[in-house]
């Protein structure tokens, strides 16, 4: 097979971006496809760029799948600390006074572990829910990834109750398929925070593993309500959400 070499300029190997690299230089000949499959050139870049295993002594099985997934690398999650509103959000129930959004600590509350989390959501007293959905390909996660690799999608909430009234937290997390299908889901026991507790912000996490191919989508539920029925907002309280995709992928 003939090779056209690309000059310096348009080709810098671990400087060029991982579209140029791909997209480019790898199509130029055989010569420069085995260099940009090289695992030595993804593991240069994700030195060069900051992106580290956790462990240092962790072994990576695939360089370049692991500089892409850091890469992409954010919250999913669209609006989580209430910032703009309901905006992003699917209210699916709307029981008592409704949802509302609070400013930090709240009465009866106290501050989040994260200053620069400043709002929460917060229920009444009757059942309050609300959704959203993640459409991975929208977010760069194309479907041979999320089939071959299964990176490991970890998925973060953060509630806690005000502290002279008792209330319900419920969650549940379901991966789709394209149809919308559920291939697997996270839905733990409601739990349940008696009037006078100390109001301190608890967080939940799951990480799926393993799970079966063609996920294509990620919808959170999240919500609750109060447990004495009082007018206003005394129940459960949300906020920080998180889905995430990670770069080291699930073992």
């Amino acid at each position: 097979m003939a090779c056209f070499p690309l000059d310096r300029t348009q080709c810098q190997t671990a400087e060029n971006t991982p579209e140029e690299l791909v997209l480019r230089c790898r199509l130029v000949c055989l010569l420069w496809r085995n260099v940009v499959d090289l695992p030595s050139l993804w593991k240069r870049k994700c030195h060069l760029e900051g992106f580290h295993p956790r462990a240092p002594d962790r072994n990576v099985p695939d360089w370049k799948i692991f500089y892409f997934l850091s890469t992409l690398r954010k919250n999913l999650i669209q609006n989580p600390c209430a910032e703009a509103g309901f905006n992003s959000w699917k209210i699916e129930q709307n029981g008592g006074d409704k949802w509302k959004i609070e400013d930090l600590p709240g009465h009866h509350g106290r501050e989040f572990p994260d200053p620069h989390v400043r709002k929460y959501f917060v229920t009444s007293y009757g059942l309050c829910l609300k959704n959203q959905l993640v459409t991975l390909k929208n977010h760069g996660y194309w479907d041979e990834l999320m089939d071959e690799v299964k990176p490991a999608i970890v998925v973060k909430d953060w509630y806690a109750a005000r502290h002279d009234c008792g209330c319900h937290y419920q969650l549940r997390v379901e991966l789709l398929s394209a149809d919308y299908i559920v291939l697997q889901e996270f839905h733990p026991e409601d739990v349940v925070i008696e009037p006078w507790s100390d109001a301190t912000w608890h967080e939940v996490s799951h990480t799926f593993h393993d799970y079966p191919r063609g996920v294509r989508h990620v919808i959170l539920h999240h919500g609750g309500r109060d447990t004495q029925c009082w007018a206003g907002w005394y129940g459960i309280r949300v906020t920080n959400s998180s889905i995430t995709i990670e770069p080291e992928v699930a073992e």
